[in-house]
């Protein structure tokens, strides 16, 4: 007679125990790639949303594709969640389970899509890549996590390390300043804080920051008093996670292979680390020549800004980067157009220097997650709609560009002599450069 095998759902030993166990209203996992933060995740909810009536969690990325993609978020709620009794809504989706909870997944593509979680009521809130998210999104639904099911309230994120998102300054007491590592001793420990006109306060207990939190003047008799916010960070890498580990042996020696910049935050958990002079171009893969052939698949790339220049401020640059490329896969450095300028006088640069360019020349703009400037990557291609326009992620096409050029051993060329030797530093991730002309 054959028994029956019971099969166990439970953390890997280690920092994602920790993730799963800590008491903190918020708490961040992760800060390197490999390290089980997806599954930590997922794990999450399975606690109550099977035997707690009314118990809801939403799990949150930027975009929907973010959700669907292979071994993302859905697909990873497949391996747990049907084996303990819950029944997917493609459509809609969300997971249920009869006379108890329910997980749903979303987005928040905008930062005016928060306002479609208005009066909502959510048990728990999971951010997938919280750097991804802009702090108004993030403290904006901290708001929308409440409950009566009976389950306090709470938030768990994951992330990789980002130096110029807001997540690093929040993150900054567990992270070591000189070297950008996580301090292994702080890992897991709670801080409290408060958060008055847009500004953090922070505390190691409690009481410390009820002192200086003003009582609401309609505070009910009787009533507790608000309390503050506890915070955690948990770090965790890929050597944390031996499942990964048993399936992918090789998958640190990917990490390893990546470029310095990219290999410091995904390896090592890196929150310092920014590009800089020689992390992804270096000068001596340059060759000045007098004339570039005359066959070159050629591209115009922007970056834009749309700031005039005053005695006042120190605006970004508008950059627009001619390159070509040619039959044998070797790039061309063609021209460089920069200006300071008030967003017409952009556009019109834009127009004038792809009617110089001709229609031969194809168009991109760099668009980032939560650009702040005032004209969208998308917003010049309606002046520029008879050229052949695109937008991308900027600093994900100048990692392409590095790789494209490391496996070809190709020298790049120019017909500039002195701007790519002045050039010097690669423009930070999600900016646009401050370089002069």
């Amino acid at each position: 007679m054959s028994s029956l095998v019971r099969a166990t759902i439970a953390p890997q030993p280690g920092p994602q125990t920790d993730f799963l166990g800590t008491p903190a209203d918020i708490c961040i996992y992760g800060g390197a790639a490999g390290g089980g933060k997806t599954v930590g995740l997922i794990l999450e909810p399975l606690r109550y949303v099977s035997r707690v009536p009314g118990f809801t969690a939403v799990f949150f990325r930027r975009t929907t594709p973010q959700i669907t993609n292979p071994g993302g978020l859905w697909d990873e709620s497949v391996n747990f969640y049907p084996r303990l009794g819950g029944t997917p809504h493609h459509r809609a989706h969300e997971w249920r389970w009869p006379r108890a909870g329910k997980i749903k997944f979303s987005h928040l593509q905008f930062d005016t899509t928060v306002f479609d979680w208005q009066g909502a009521q959510i048990t728990l809130i999971c951010f997938d890549e919280l750097t991804h998210f802009t702090a108004h999104q993030f403290f904006y639904m901290v708001s929308r996590n409440r409950s009566t099911c009976g389950v306090r309230p709470y938030i768990r994120a994951t992330c990789n390390p980002d130096a110029d998102s807001w997540v690093a300054e929040f993150l900054a007491w567990w992270i070591n300043q000189e070297t950008g590592l996580p301090i292994p001793e702080r890992a897991g420990v709670l801080r409290y804080f408060s958060r008055v006109s847009e500004k953090v306060v922070w505390a190691d207990h409690p009481e410390d920051l009820m002192q200086q939190m003003k009582l609401p003047q309609d505070l009910p008799a009787g009533a507790e008093p608000p309390r503050p916010i506890s915070v955690t960070f948990i770090p965790a890498k890929v050597f944390d996670n031996p499942a990964l580990l048993q399936v992918n042996p090789e998958y640190p020696a990917w990490l390893l292979s990546m470029p310095l910049l990219e290999r410091e935050r995904l390896l090592s958990g890196n929150w310092k680390i920014r590009p800089a002079a020689g992390l992804y171009f270096k000068r001596e893969w340059c060759t000045v020549v007098d004339q570039a052939p005359a066959d070159l698949d050629v591209v115009r790339y922007w970056d834009l800004a749309a700031t005039e220049k005053t005695e006042l401020n120190d605006p970004d640059w508008t950059v627009g980067i001619k390159l070509g490329r040619d039959r044998n896969g070797g790039y061309w450095l063609l021209d460089a157009v920069r200006a300071r300028a008030n967003p017409g006088d952009v556009e019109r640069l834009l127009l004038n220097t792809a009617t110089q360019d001709g229609k031969r020349a194809r168009i991109g703009f760099g668009q980032d997650p939560g650009q702040a400037g005032k004209e969208p990557g998308a917003a010049p291609g309606a002046r520029t709609e008879r050229f052949h326009c695109a937008a991308g992620d900027r600093e994900w096409r100048q990692a392409d560009a590095v790789r494209a050029v490391q496996r070809a051993v190709q020298r790049w060329k120019c017909e500039v002599p002195a701007w790519p030797l002045e050039r010097g530093p690669v423009p930070r991730p999600r900016r646009v450069p401050r370089s002069c002309p």
